[in-house]
């Protein structure tokens, strides 16, 4: 939750900070009049990538990391999930607070990982014992991932 509340400010801090170099003329220090009636707006530079693009991408890299907690969240939430976890000894709330501090990388895969086995147990291609493996790994691999870190 502290990553994701951070990552929220961060992303803030970057659209503001975009937004104001927008504002901001670019003059150099000691020129003459007639010089700063020439002052280029960063608006007007040619720029790679625009302070739009910039704030979109941004965006869209937080929605993504959302959708990918959600996803994850979604597979240990489940009634047979919580029962799996508490009969290892694992805190649930251990594991979801471990979900915010997995990087971007590892979390996009385990939110793959879980569309699969939910469309796999929903089809009938895993039994209840086979889903119940799959959640001790998951949560071995977050505890470690963090554990790392």
């Amino acid at each position: 939750m502290k990553v994701r509340n951070t990552m929220r400010v961060c992303t803030t801090l970057l659209a503001a900070m975009v937004a104001v170099a927008g504002c901001i003329s670019v003059s150099a220090q000691g020129q003459n009049d007639s010089q700063r009636d020439h002052a280029v707006s960063a608006d007007q530079l040619d720029h790679a990538v625009t302070p739009r693009q910039l704030r979109q991408d941004v965006q869209k890299a937080a929605d993504t990391r959302q959708a990918n907690e959600a996803a994850v969240r979604e597979m240990f939430a489940s009634d047979q999930a919580k029962e799996t976890l508490k009969s290892a000894g694992i805190d649930y709330k251990q594991v979801d607070q471990a979900i915010s501090q997995v990087n971007d990388e590892d979390l996009s895969r385990m939110a793959q990982r879980s569309h699969e086995v939910k469309n796999d147990f929903a089809a009938g291609r895993l039994g209840d014992r086979d889903l119940l493996i799959i959640l001790l790994v998951a949560v071995a691999i977050i505890l470690i991932i963090v554990a790392v870190r």
